[in-house]
C-alpha cells in the first residue's frame, strides 16, 4: 500500500491548486467542453473563506474541519463522479457543478462571521450542515445559473449528516439522489482515509467538546468508539449510501492504472492501527497522538 498506491503519491490534496487542476481535470473528463469558469470562481471564494480573507467572515478556526479536509472530500466527491460516468451515468454540466460545488461548501457552516467572537467555529457541530446550506443559498442567490435548483444543494448536503434518512428524501432525479449519496460518502472517504487520521481525531475530539456533542467523555472514548462507527459506516456505504463507493475502483483504474479502492485500503489500515494500540496501550496512543497533531494547527 505505501508508496506506488499512496493517496498523497497520486495527487496531493494537502495543496489547493493541485487538488483544483485534479478536480478540473475529471470533470472535464466527465463532461468535454465544460466551463469551468462557475466551479473556479466558488473555489477561489472559498479558499479566501477559510483563509479570513472574504469578506464578513473570520479565518476558519476549526483544525478538524479545515481547508484541507475540504479539498480531500472535493476530490473524493470528483473521483466518485468521475467512476460513475465511466460507468455509463451521463451527469449534466448543471449536475456536475452541483455535485462539485456541494462538497467545496459542505462545511462552510463552521465559519465564524466577523462579529461573532465568542468561541470558535465548533461551535456550531450540531447546526454545520444547515448553516452550511444557508450559506450556499446565499452566495448563489440571484445567480440564474442555479435558479430554481437550489434545493438540490440542499438534499445533496443533507446527506453528510449521520442521522439523515435519505431513503425519505425526495429527490428531484435519480442523479441528484446518486449525488447526495456521493457527497455523504466522499465525506467519509475522505477523512477516514487520510493518513493523518488518527492524530485529527484529538482535533475533532476538542470540537465535539465545544460543540456539545453528546456520547464521548473522553479522548480514549472516542478513538474505541471509532472502531464502532467504522462498522456502522460500511453498512451504511453499501445500504443507504447505494454501494456508491463501487465507483472508486473505475476512478483508479481509469486514471491511474490502479485495480482497486485506494481509499478503502487507507481507511482499513487506519482502523486496524488503532485497534491495535488500543489493545497495547491506551495510554501511549493518547501521548503520541497528542504530540504528533501539534504540527497540525
Amino acid at each position: 500500500m505505501e508508496g506506488m498506491f499512496q493517496l498523497s503519491g497520486l495527487v496531493d490534496s494537502s495543496n489547493p491548486e493541485v487538488t483544483l487542476n485534479e478536480v478540473i481535470h475529471l470533470a472535464v473528463s466527465m463532461k468535454p467542453g465544460l466551463s469551468e469558469n462557475l466551479f473556479v470562481q466558488s473555489f477561489r471564494d472559498i479558499q479566501k473563506l477559510y483563509a479570513g480573507t472574504y469578506p464578513g467572515y473570520q479565518a476558519c478556526n476549526t483544525y478538524y474541519h479545515d481547508f484541507r479536509h475540504t479539498m480531500m472530500v472535493l476530490l473524493a466527491m470528483a473521483r466518485l463522479m468521475h467512476g460513475a460516468t465511466l460507468q455509463g451515468v451521463r451527469f449534466s454540466e448543471l449536475e456536475i457543478n452541483l455535485g462539485l460545488i456541494s462538497a467545496l461548501m459542505h462545511d462552510t457552516g463552521y465559519i465564524q462571521s466577523v462579529d461573532d467572537l465568542r468561541g470558535t467555529g465548533a461551535k456550531y457541530t450540531l447546526i454545520h450542515t444547515q448553516r452550511s446550506i444557508q450559506f450556499i443559498e446565499n452566495y448563489f442567490a440571484g445567480n440564474p445559473y442555479f435558479d430554481g435548483h437550489l434545493k438540490n444543494f440542499r438534499d445533496i448536503v443533507s446527506c453528510t449528516e449521520f442521522n439523515t434518512m435519505i431513503d425519505d428524501q425526495e429527490f428531484e432525479s435519480e442523479n441528484i439522489a446518486m449525488l447526495g449519496k456521493m457527497m455523504g460518502t466522499a465525506d467519509l472517504l475522505g477523512q477516514m482515509a487520510d493518513r493523518l487520521y488518527l492524530e485529527k481525531l484529538l482535533l475533532l475530539y476538542d470540537e465535539f467538546t465545544e460543540g456539545g456533542v453528546p456520547g464521548f467523555d473522553s479522548e480514549i472514548d472516542l478513538f474505541r468508539k471509532t472502531v464502532s462507527f467504522y462498522k456502522k459506516t460500511k453498512s451504511r456505504f453499501e445500504n443507504e449510501y447505494g454501494n456508491v463507493s463501487r465507483f472508486m475502483i473505475d476512478h483508479f483504474r481509469d486514471r491511474w492504472n490502479i485495480d482497486e479502492n485506494v481509499y478503502k485500503g487507507y481507511i482499513e489500515k487506519n482502523i486496524n492501527y488503532l485497534k491495535f494500540v488500543l489493545k497495547s496501550s491506551q495510554k501511549n496512543i493518547t501521548d503520541i497522538l497528542r504530540r504528533n497533531a501539534v504540527s497540525l494547527q
